[in-house]
């Protein structure tokens, strides 16, 4: 049976029967392994760098210096431990008043940091060598992307607030770089000996303090549960604890979010391919009818028959199966290209699962979508010699598209590793190709009363060819259609977005942001800052939410958990500034102790009106009312907190000042300045920050286009199997009409009319699916005035006619190339 299998197969490749079916099936595998092995990898990298993401075996962090009991019981327990200081500030370089100036994130570090990992530092022309020791006291290391911004190399100097310290290393890698503000600044380290000289750790400002541990695994979990207890008696300590077991969890959590996405557009790719896969396996099976049926009168039995074909099929799907890993191990590496950098740029090798998964996922695709046509094999008897108007079996291919569709939601189960997501995904899939499904039924029926628009009778002909095959039309219409609008999506609809998000901004709104003043400074500021406007001078407090009517401010949401471990902002306000509205209660008039909280905040929080707040801020309690919400514009770029009292409420606790100021295009010393001048004080540059996210968003968009090329590809595959189903059909037809006098010409513009209104249908539904998208975005996520896009359906029908074009053409070119007489007599 193997032998005779094998030979079929040769035949039929030589045939060209099963070509288009490897091509199908190595498209879906490849979009799914592409996927599959850049997860992997970045998982290995993930596992790989376990145990050095923390520095440390255990970590503790607070926004205000840690107890110096904590340190000290971690010694007489036998653990090592390390201290770091994490903070944002201004960086200069240069002589004075010539230099040039960049916001840094500062660490300070102690002896024996790291205590897990190695700090490696570059070396020209030579590779990363690991670092000894930390930074010596007067030196510094940095980051390389501050060497290329300051023009710094060894040797140099770089202030960092009121001290001057000399670049003695360049930053290849540090073990606990995701724990700090690596995305928002490029690092600078020192020696915690200089950091009290730089004069930047006064009382209030913003600061991450860490403390280190490692040790045995045993001491280590006792230290842990010493300082739970620690935390339990005083929870004003505000101190989150961090191990290698929940950094692991975010890491993971990260990674299954991005895989689970990425799998999503892959298997979108995988189900219009593996409808190709079923459209083919159809033809193939009614252009084999008629050998079966030999078969059957030569002495073949139904089950010798089944076997040989799947064997046949099996082959067929390992081969493809294979190539597709290979296809998607190379286009692996293009998602690095964008996708590597923002994780990590040495990853280790995927391991052989990646391949075994685009195996398994490729065979479950061709037996899902071709098994049951291949089955109506076992219905072929040998009366089909005498009666060859018979058909294979209708009634089994809403079966097959139903297993096609279980084992595809089984693949959505499986790539997401979540029962529920690939449930809701597989439920979304089914809706959008119901939806476009009807569209696309209704849009068919619509050229009925159009067929006599034009006294043409290309135009009759590409109308009358379209209803008479309804449903190969609607599926070709559908499967472009959702390829397009993922693409569209991610074009015309992102460019659109974000060219809405940037005019919403106002003319002349603040694109700096100066923090950390000291009260003392403010009137030399404000009269500084005079020839930028009137900046308006927020008074901002550091404070912990330790209660909630009484009771501990404690929450099962991970974000609340992490809101009152951590210190928020409280300003002093005595009137409702804008962008700032109301949206529930009363403005406070400062005659009780009252709070107005941020919308957002309330809702994580839990917290409604009349709720009783506690805040301890610097020791001291503060205890208010909230009496009202507030929803803040956020595109104003002004300063915001999260609760606003009355300026009466914390005369007495220590404060801090911040403002915004719009800085002209062309006043490049403003930030350097205003740091030489006052070292305590950090400036943001939003226009920097806002490039960055820009970039960010352009190399993720990018390996999502990548992805969704495959979608379009599969959708054209679609196109090209439905138009290759009716060949036959259509060559008996075109001969016939041509016997009638309908001539060459006439016929051939027929077939482009069907292929333009085709691809003009699939383009108006993709561009009413984007349109949805795009208001839905607009409405929900970017918070922005929607405007109807008529570019949007100017590229969807232009999308759509030439993508049509180029299927239909590949699958019908061959229609019209035989002599009619020579189609008449083989029918």
């Amino acid at each position: 049976m193997f032998r005779l299998s094998l030979s079929m197969l040769r035949r039929d490749w030589r045939a060209g029967e099963l070509r288009f079916l490897l091509a199908a099936l190595m498209l879906s595998v490849a979009a799914l392994s592409s996927v599959n092995f850049f997860t992997a990898r970045m998982g290995a990298g993930i596992a790989r760098n376990a145990n050095q993401v923390l520095a440390a075996d255990l970590v503790l962090a607070s926004d205000q210096p840690l107890p110096a009991d904590l340190r000290a019981e971690a010694g007489r327990r036998g653990l090592r431990s390390a201290g770091t200081v994490a903070m944002l500030n201004m960086a200069l370089a240069g002589a004075d008043g010539q230099g040039a100036s960049m916001l840094v994130a500062l660490k300070s570090v102690s002896d024996a940091y790291p205590l897990r990992g190695h700090m490696k530092l570059r070396r020209d022309g030579q590779p990363d060598a690991v670092a000894a020791s930390i930074p010596a006291p007067g030196t510094v290391w940095v980051d390389p992307a501050l060497t290329a911004a300051l023009n710094l190399r060894t040797g140099s100097s770089l202030r960092v607030g009121e001290r001057a310290l000399t670049v003695a290393g360049v930053i290849a890698s540090e073990p606990d770089a995701a724990a700090s503000f690596v995305t928002l600044a490029p690092r600078v380290m020192i020696n915690s000996a200089d950091l009290l000289s730089t004069n930047l750790l006064q009382q209030h400002a913003i600061a991450t303090h860490r403390l280190l541990v490692a040790g045995e695994p045993a001491q280590v979990a006792a230290f842990e549960q010493w300082v739970k207890a620690r935390i339990a008696a005083a929870p004003r300590l505000g101190i989150e604890i961090s191990t290698l077991a929940s950094a692991g969890k975010e890491s993971q959590s990260m990674q299954d979010q991005v895989r689970q996405f990425l799998s999503l557009v892959g298997l979108l790719s995988a189900l219009l391919a593996g409808i190709a896969v079923a459209m083919a396996a159809r033809r193939y099976v009614q252009r084999h009818l008629d050998a079966c049926a030999v078969l059957r009168c030569l002495g073949q039995t139904q089950s010798q028959q089944i076997r040989m074909y799947l064997l046949e099929f099996l082959m067929l799907g390992v081969a493809g199966s294979v190539i597709g890993v290979l296809l998607g191990f190379g286009c692996h590496f293009v998602l690095l290209e964008w996708l590597g950098k923002l994780v990590d740029a040495d990853l280790p090798p995927p391991g052989w699962q990646p391949a075994l998964q685009g195996l398994v996922a490729g065979l479950a695709l061709l037996l899902g979508f071709a098994l049951p046509p291949l089955l109506q094999m076992r219905n072929v008897s040998q009366v089909r010699l005498l009666r060859r108007e018979q058909e294979a079996p209708q009634a089994r291919t809403v079966a097959g598209y139903a297993l096609g569709a279980g084992v595809f939601t089984a693949l959505l189960v499986w790539q997401t590793d979540d029962v529920m997501l690939g449930l809701i995904a597989a439920a979304a899939f089914a809706l959008c190709g119901l939806v476009f499904g009807l569209a696309a039924w209704l849009g068919v029926g619509a050229l009925r009363p159009m067929r006599g628009l034009f006294n043409h009778p290309a135009w009759r002909f590409a109308v009358t060819d379209m209803r008479r095959r309804p449903a190969a039309s609607i599926t070709q219409i559908v499967a472009l259609a959702l390829g397009l609008t993922a693409l569209l999506l991610l074009t015309v609809v992102r460019g659109d977005l974000l060219s809405a998000w940037r005019q919403a901004t106002p003319d002349g709104a603040p694109n700096h942001y100066i923090i950390n003043i000291e009260p003392d400074q403010r009137q030399a500021l404000e009269a500084r800052l005079k020839r930028y406007g009137q900046p308006r001078m927020h008074v901002l407090s550091r404070g912990r939410l330790v209660g909630i009517n009484g009771k501990p401010a404690r929450s099962d949401d991970p974000r609340a958990r992490e809101m009152v471990q951590r210190e928020m902002e409280i300003e002093q306000a005595d009137t409702l500034q804008a962008p700032n509205t109301i949206t529930a209660g009363r403005w406070y008039d400062g005659a009780a102790a009252e709070v107005s909280v941020d919308q957002g905040i309330a809702e994580i929080l839990g917290i409604k009106l009349g709720d009783r707040l506690t805040f301890d801020v610097a020791g001291e309690t503060l205890d208010v009312k909230a009496t009202s919400l507030r929803k803040v514009d956020w595109r104003a770029h002004q300063v915001g907190a999260a609760f606003e009292v009355a300026p009466g409420l914390m005369t007495a606790m220590p404060a801090t000042l911040a403002t915004t100021v719009h800085v002209p295009a062309d006043d490049q010393r403003f930030s350097y300045l205003l740091a030489h001048d006052y070292p305590n004080v950090s400036v943001f540059d939003i226009s920097a920050f806002i490039q960055r996210m820009q970039d960010t968003l352009a190399q993720v968009s990018a390996a999502v286009e990548f992805l969704f090329a495959f979608t379009l590809m599969s959708g054209l595959l679609v196109l090209y199997a439905a138009m290759a189903g009716s060949l036959d059909a259509r060559k008996r037809q075109a001969a016939l009409l041509r016997a009638l006098g309908a001539t060459r010409r006439q016929l051939s513009q027929a077939q482009w009319i069907e292929h333009l209104l085709t691809g003009a249908l699939a383009g108006l539904l993709a561009a009413g699916g984007a349109t949805a998208a795009s208001w839905a975005l607009a409405r929900f996520s970017f918070h922005l005035a929607w405007q109807w896009s008529p570019w949007l359906w100017t590229a969807g029908l232009l999308a759509g006619a030439l993508c049509a074009l180029a299927g239909g053409w590949a699958g019908l070119r061959n229609v019209l190339n035989q002599p009619p007489l020579l189609s008449l007599r083989e029918n």
